[in-house]
């Protein structure tokens, strides 16, 4: 299994466990517990946008490299002006279907917020990336992301990476600090001028939640410039990173567990809770993601190679689960198959207010149902190599993008 076919198989997952954790019913579900976020604090989202900055790296530095910075800047815009394009399409389907689907502003009314009211000031914050739904404010993140990359990864591949990754712990530590409680307050106050109301809605804080995707950036740009030998950084001799980032691992997992089934001291639970924020990607995530990836990322790579039988199982296991054809095809299309899940979770959403509520085994049915819905976007993308045909050009461009 290449390199690439790992990273497809990863996004894959990561989206199969995003549709579990976003499909809700009434009293909750058991499905959604057989989940790794129920074991420390790192989610999907967390994998997803680093694995996005990592390709972006690995893609777009290569393209710098052969044909030079304009081109590979143009490539970047390009993709940002794509992934527009589909976050502002799910939009307008769901406001489309708003107006269609009895009882929408109702069950609605908790994602869509004030936009659940057809109030067009809100459409047209929304539009503008301002004012974002539940489940529709990950892809504004990208494009921010991928308007700002250009110079970063031309910095990565020119040597100054350092820079990159400096100026991104800076901008991390700022919001952990503070610091951007004035930039936010004056943009709403602008807005206040426009419309009175909260135009701006975001479910994450883009000052923070770019040093998972910077560095992926910066480590798929060393690696497209072959500066970073990973056969030595995941070495299966070299062990003591590896046992270090699984010992923090069981430790946020205990914390988590202590919190689950109330066994916290109070006292800890209040000092852990004043470093827990998501929204700002605060030093519990940050440090639980590091170890969590870097442990998951030895045992894809070195693992499999390790002299203990179980560790060498365990890596096994792992590359077996990300080399799944199923989730292999939903990675390679992952834009398609995110844009695909928030349309049907809003769906769902509707259909248990008309004809719920469910017993488990409904749920479970509906569940496993959706997540199989993710290969439809999928297949239709592939629906030429699978009838024997030549790929559609712009699968050709696709790949040799990827390449």
């Amino acid at each position: 299994m290449q390199r690439l076919e790992i990273l497809d198989g990863m996004r894959g997952y990561f989206l199969v466990f995003m549709m579990l954790n976003h499909l809700t019913f009434a009293g909750g579900y058991l499905l959604v517990k057989i989940n790794h976020g129920e074991l420390g604090f790192v989610q999907d989202a967390q994998g997803f946008v680093f694995l996005s900055g990592l390709l972006v790296g690995m893609v777009y530095a290569r393209r710098m490299l052969r044909d030079g910075y304009g081109a590979g800047a143009r490539k970047i815009r390009a993709r940002a002006w794509e992934i527009y394009r589909y976050a502002a399409g799910s939009l307008l389907a769901i406001m489309a279907l708003g107006l269609i689907l009895k009882g929408s502003a109702t069950y609605w009314e908790p994602w869509l917020w004030n936009l659940s009211s057809h109030d067009p000031a809100y459409a047209i914050a929304s539009l503008l990336l301002l004012f974002q739904p539940t489940y529709m404010d990950i892809l504004p993140q990208y494009i921010i992301y991928m308007l700002v990359s250009p110079p970063l990864v031309w910095l990565c591949v020119t040597g100054r990476w350092m820079w990159v990754a400096a100026f991104s712990a800076v901008l991390w530590v700022g919001v952990q600090l503070g610091l951007h409680y004035p930039l936010a307050d004056g943009a709403r106050h602008v807005l206040d001028l426009v419309h009175d109301g909260r135009l701006l809605r975001t479910a994450f804080n883009v000052l923070a939640w770019q040093v998972v995707f910077m560095s992926g950036l910066v480590l798929g740009a060393l690696t497209a410039a072959e500066r970073i030998d990973w056969g030595k950084v995941f070495d299966p001799r070299s062990t003591a990173l590896a046992w270090a980032a699984f010992t923090l691992v069981l430790f946020f997992m205990a914390i988590r567990l202590g919190f689950t089934f109330g066994l916290m001291p109070e006292e800890m639970g209040q000092k852990f809770r004043s470093l827990d924020s998501r929204v700002e990607f605060s030093f519990v995530y940050l440090a639980n993601f590091m170890a969590t990836g870097y442990l998951v990322a030895w045992m894809v790579m070195a693992g499999s190679r390790a002299q203990n039988g179980i560790v060498r199982a365990i890596g096994k296991g792992m590359r077996w689960i990300f080399d799944l054809p199923f989730l292999r095809l939903l990675g390679r299309h992952s834009l398609h198959v995110y844009v695909w899940h928030v349309i049907v979770i809003y769906l769902l959403k509707g259909f248990e207010y008309h004809h719920g509520p469910f017993d488990e085994w409904t749920k479970t049915a509906i569940a496993l149902l959706a997540i199989a819905s993710l290969a439809i976007p999928a297949l239709y993308r592939e629906r030429t190599s699978l009838w024997g045909k030549s790929l559609p050009a712009r699968r050709q461009a696709d790949e040799v993008r990827r390449r």
